[in-house]
């Protein structure tokens, strides 16, 4: 099966309304990603397909959970989740943080080459982003443990926005007193994946 079939294969079966153009740039970056991997080293998964389901599809997975208009996606690395989210969500404005030079400058490639308007890319580390205005949303990949993501970006969260950690198995919430709403913990299903991905999500109040 060509890689374009199976992300085609893998949106129907998770019943993701995204587009047939928005799955053609999704390829166009997935190519890109492989294509710049070879010289700087941007992901561990080598092979196309994998890619399709580890990167692509798994990114896509939190995308009914996400009710922040204004993200910021932390440690964001070659773009996963925060330029997945970009393409699938035109109408969300999505900021990707890497501390990495060479991540940022691909993931303003992928920006120029796609002519994604709503998304923004910065280098530099996170604890030390002062934007003018806040976010009502913050997401990560695998970024760290929960407790340390949320004191890293908390100055960067609205009162009522949501932090969004992505997750394989269940986790273990360690979070002791930090004043939040109760963690919700979803059960996501990527399709072509056996394993145990979760998300959690915390409301800042």
């Amino acid at each position: 099966m060509d890689i374009a079939k199976q992300l085609a294969s893998g949106v129907d079966a998770m019943g993701l309304c995204v587009t047939e153009q928005q799955q053609n740039q999704l390829i166009e970056y997935l190519l890109m990603l492989e294509k710049w991997n070879k010289v700087y080293n941007l992901t561990a998964v080598r092979n196309l397909t994998d890619m399709v389901t580890l990167h692509l599809l798994d990114s896509m997975s939190i995308l009914s959970h996400i009710t922040s208009k204004k993200l910021l996606d932390v440690g964001s690395g070659g773009g996963l989740p925060g330029v997945v989210l970009a393409i699938c969500r035109p109408d969300l404005q999505v900021t990707t943080i890497d501390k990495v030079q060479k991540k940022a400058i691909f993931m303003r490639q992928v920006k120029g080459e796609l002519a994604l308007n709503n998304l923004h890319v910065i280098q530099g580390r996170v604890e030390d982003f002062q934007p003018e205005e806040q976010f009502d949303g913050i997401v990560s990949r695998a970024f760290s443990d929960i407790a340390n993501f949320i004191d890293l970006t908390k100055h960067l969260l609205v009162e009522g926005g949501y932090w969004y950690a992505m997750k394989g198995v269940m986790p273990t919430l360690t979070l002791g007193n930090l004043g939040l709403g109760e963690p919700v913990i979803h059960r996501l299903e990527v399709s072509g994946l056996d394993a145990e991905r979760h998300l959690v999500t915390i409301q800042k109040v």
